[in-house]
């Protein structure tokens, strides 16, 4: 139903390695994208209890058959095969060979460092973006706070479910239970409480100080719950642009979560109504930019160049992105009413770094791109727009 920016990247990559390991959240898509792109592959499924089961008995012989192309979903389960698959591309490597997934790559990471290391291609697939929810034949224009609230995973709209429904679900079942088991969290009243606090500051400083304290937790039990969660592709930490300008600057990182709807459910938001007049619209608002940047950038097979900048005086731009020898300011505003004040940080930071003009953005909440004294005004629904620009 969509067609995925990051597939012609995964079938270029197949025809160079004999091994792709594509990972992301639970539900973002990502059976669905390798079955499309690879029909006539065998696929096995290692949180099936049998399978698993016939796997670990006999690994060679599993792999020994007529089927030399594999599909192997959720390959966290047994890391132990991932030698195997060195066995199997050492004694016979062909291109695209293996296509493995994974929903966490903290732990994925770390044994196809072991293993696979040069053989493999690594790819990350978060939920949709704006530009792939257009591609759907069924699409529907929404305006900017029902599709915040609705979110971006993709199988409520596949099956026209409800996205309340559904997306509790998704926080009860991944969060409390998958997440949890990971952290082997016995309290779960303090985990829920904890993933609260952290929708709370989405977008951010992260004082995780206070966040431990207001939890009751220790501070090495906070850090140890993020690191699980941002591995989990739940939330993220911005890093600040490292570049002073000759100034004092915030070297605190910023959180963010990766989906606008999962922080509106966690925050007790009710509809895009709620979300419109809402004290966190404009976190929630620039959460989504964030996100788009990182989605456009994964889908090339790039690791996302972006920071945040912000002065002990307390100027800020929301988004920086590493070009060459450039940075690209982006500033980002929930109106959906453009005024010449919006960009008052923008031109501050212009002034602060000596950048042209021509190397600054505003995304806003409004339908309307346009310049503006050099700037260029990018609506909401055209982020795709501006990183093609961009890129």
């Amino acid at each position: 139903m969509f067609n995925r920016a990051i597939s012609q990247t995964i079938k270029a990559a197949s025809q160079a390695f004999p091994a792709l390991l594509l990972m992301g959240p639970r539900q973002s898509g990502k059976t669905t994208l390798l079955k499309m792109l690879f029909p006539d592959y065998r696929y096995i499924n290692l949180e099936s209890p049998d399978t698993l089961l016939r796997i670990k008995s006999d690994p060679r012989g599993f792999l020994d058959s007529d089927q030399s192309h594999w599909i192997i979903d959720e390959a966290q389960n047994y890391f132990e095969l991932f030698s195997y698959l060195q066995e199997a591309i050492d004694n016979n490597p062909l291109k695209g060979q293996f296509i493995l997934s994974g929903s966490q790559n903290f732990l994925l990471n770390e044994k196809i460092s072991q293993t696979l290391a040069g053989r493999v291609a690594i790819f990350e697939l978060l939920p949709l973006s704006y530009q792939e929810y257009r591609s759907n034949p069924n699409f529907q224009p929404m305006k900017i706070w029902d599709y915040l609230y609705q979110g971006s995973y993709p199988r409520p709209y596949h099956e026209q479910m409800d996205t309340s429904i559904w997306y509790n679900s998704y926080i009860r079942t991944y969060l409390e239970r998958d997440v949890r088991s990971l952290l082997n969290v016995r309290d779960l009243s303090t985990f829920q409480f904890f993933i609260k606090l952290c929708a709370g500051r989405h977008g951010q400083l992260l004082n995780l100080n206070a966040l431990a304290s207001e939890c009751g937790i220790s501070q090495t039990t906070a850090t140890q719950w993020l690191s699980i969660l941002e591995a989990s592709y739940i939330l993220y930490l911005l890093r600040p642009h490292h570049q002073n300008f000759n100034k004092r600057l915030v070297k605190t990182k910023k959180l963010y979560f990766y989906d606008s709807a999962i922080v509106c459910h966690l925050l007790g938001i009710e509809s895009a109504e709620h979300l419109k007049i809402h004290s966190h619209r404009g976190a929630i608002f620039e959460g989504f930019v964030m996100a788009e940047i990182l989605k456009f950038y994964y889908a090339l097979g790039k690791m996302p160049p972006l920071y945040f900048w912000r002065d002990h005086l307390g100027t800020e731009v929301d988004a920086l992105l590493e070009k060459s020898d450039k940075l690209i300011a982006i500033e980002i505003k929930s109106t959906a009413t453009f005024t010449p004040d919006l960009l008052l940080e923008l031109n501050k930071w212009r002034k602060i770094a000596q950048v042209s003009a021509k190397y600054g953005f505003l995304v806003y909440g409004g339908e309307e791109s346009y310049q503006y004294d050099k700037t260029d005004i990018i609506a909401w629904n055209q982020c795709a727009e501006m990183l093609d620009k961009i890129q």
